[in-house]
């Protein structure tokens, strides 16, 4: 098995790269929401990521809502989940009435509440047993660690290691807790794809890093390749001016982009 694995590729990329009002917001006439409405390259879906393998497909989050018209049953080997909130599940709502008889694993933070009744009728979803934080998980395809993050709901990063490739995907939160920043430290990043939603603020935003806390966490832990997702209209708005004066490996997260 451990040859077998070691041949197996991994793509990424890039499902959703807005935050909950995505891009363009209802009745905005920002210069950001203008140019997404011109120009469907710079509209902005709910944030997830695909991760493609010979063995099928990994969904992190789920809040594209039509991932049912997207994919065949048979693509989505398994989803995962940062955490509850609805722009990162409502595409769930959908999927789990197919009648096929055999079910989709879920993985999950620790959330007894979840969101509205997916527990109770969860259909063809199967709702696997909470992540523990900092324990690795390995599938036939790669290793995936779940990791704490800040947030107004239960919420975790993960690290998405396959062979010498690592990649941490950290969204939503404000900033990072010690124990998540200490474990991602030891770690040599490939990529590091991290929430900021907002411009710099003269203080940290309440559940999503800004400018300023993203480029803390870039001097921190130093990875390779940083990408920002979770992108409100506004930072879009201070980017058209200032996106620029960022880092030349810190790049800015587009529906559909190929990661890797």
């Amino acid at each position: 098995m451990t040859n077998e694995r070691e041949k197996i590729m991994l793509n990424i990329r890039i499902l959703g790269s807005g935050n909950a009002g995505q891009v363009p917001v209802w009745g905005c006439d920002c210069a950001a929401c203008e140019r997404a409405k011109q120009d469907d390259t710079f509209r902005r879906g709910p944030c997830s990521l695909e991760i493609r393998t010979e063995l099928g497909v990994t969904l992190i989050d789920a809040g594209v809502p039509n991932l049912a018209e997207r994919y065949e049953f048979d693509e989505i080997q398994r989803i995962v989940l940062t955490h509850f909130h609805m722009d990162h599940v409502q595409g769930l709502f959908h999927l789990r009435w197919s009648e096929r008889p055999e079910k989709i694993p879920v993985f999950r933070p620790d959330d007894q509440k979840g969101t509205d009744d997916l527990y109770k009728h969860a259909g063809v979803l199967d709702f696997q047993p909470a992540f523990i934080p900092f324990e690795t998980m390995q599938f036939d395809d790669f290793s995936i660690t779940p990791l704490p993050l800040l947030h107004s709901k239960i919420t975790l990063g993960y690290v998405i290691e396959k062979n010498d490739f690592t990649l941490a995907y950290l969204t939503d939160t404000v900033g990072l807790p010690e124990t998540t920043q200490a474990f991602l430290a030891n770690k040599t990043l490939d990529y590091l794809i991290l929430d900021c939603s907002e411009p710099p603020t003269p203080t940290a935003p309440r559940n999503h890093n800004d400018i300023n806390l993203a480029l803390l966490a870039y001097h921190t832990l130093q990875p390779k390749i940083m990408m920002l997702t979770h992108i409100s209209h506004r930072l879009d708005c201070w980017l058209m001016e200032h996106g620029d004066s960022l880092p030349d490996n810190m790049l800015i997260a587009k529906d559909g982009m190929t990661v890797i």
